[in-house]
């Protein structure tokens, strides 16, 4: 494929999950690609170059006689969900915890000591974005931080059902800030101490706590 015509492939999936998370397209809709143009303002070449990839991910898939499906958000996908992030993060912060840099790790710390000390004196909606924009930041890092390709970009596409999952507008609630900024530092004081057990212990126990969120439990 051409690089331009895979930079527009890339930017229609980008326009797709953007519209996805964002609510513009909701999960179970049916749509045609000619929707799909409208939608993501992309052109019907960009579409259909798209389309295989979205099957492939698990974002859409194709009904006989009534076209492409939306994932839908059910049990099945919160259990499936919620279980491939555990396998990869649990690695993932094993291997950070013996690889990362000193001062990787302390500004990490740095950032998630000063955003709990301001949550506790109030959650305003710049810090409600900004607490939600780490909290997604420190799990994409420590992925990414392992090198390998293929496992970031599996965790890419499941940070999206993901995020679908946990509530109707993918954004941490102002009541959770609090509690997700410490159920963080349980997992950055066991990484500030480098040990793996505790750091595993700990970001399972983070993993669980938002599969019950989730689940409403």
């Amino acid at each position: 494929m051409p690089s331009a015509e895979r930079r527009l492939r890339d930017d229609a999936y980008s326009s797709f999950t953007e519209k996805l998370l964002a609510r513009d397209i909701q999960p179970g809709q049916f749509v045609s690609q000619r929707e799909l143009v409208e939608l993501t303002g992309m052109p019907l070449g960009a579409i259909r170059e798209m389309v295989p990839r979205l099957e492939a991910d698990g974002l859409i898939r194709a009904v006989p006689q009534r076209g492409l499906q939306v994932l839908t958000i059910d049990l099945e996908l919160i259990r499936n969900a919620f279980q491939l992030r555990r396998m990869i993060e649990t690695e993932a912060f094993a291997v950070f915890c013996a690889s990362a840099s000193d001062d990787d790790i302390a500004r990490i710390a740095r950032e998630h000591r000063a955003t709990l000390e301001e949550a506790r004196r109030g959650v305003t909606p710049d810090l409600l974005d900004r607490a939600q924009r780490m909290d997604w930041a420190l799990h994409d890092h420590v992925v990414d931080q392992m090198g390998n390709r293929i496992i970031s970009d599996i965790h890419r596409v499941n940070a999206i059902k993901i995020r679908l999952i946990r509530n109707a507008d993918t954004r941490m609630l102002p009541e959770l800030v609090v509690s997700v900024m410490g159920e963080h530092l349980a997992v950055i004081e066991a990484l500030e101490a480098r040990d793996g057990a505790a750091t595993v212990k700990a970001i399972v126990a983070h993993i669980d706590s938002a599969k019950r969120r989730a689940l409403g439990v």
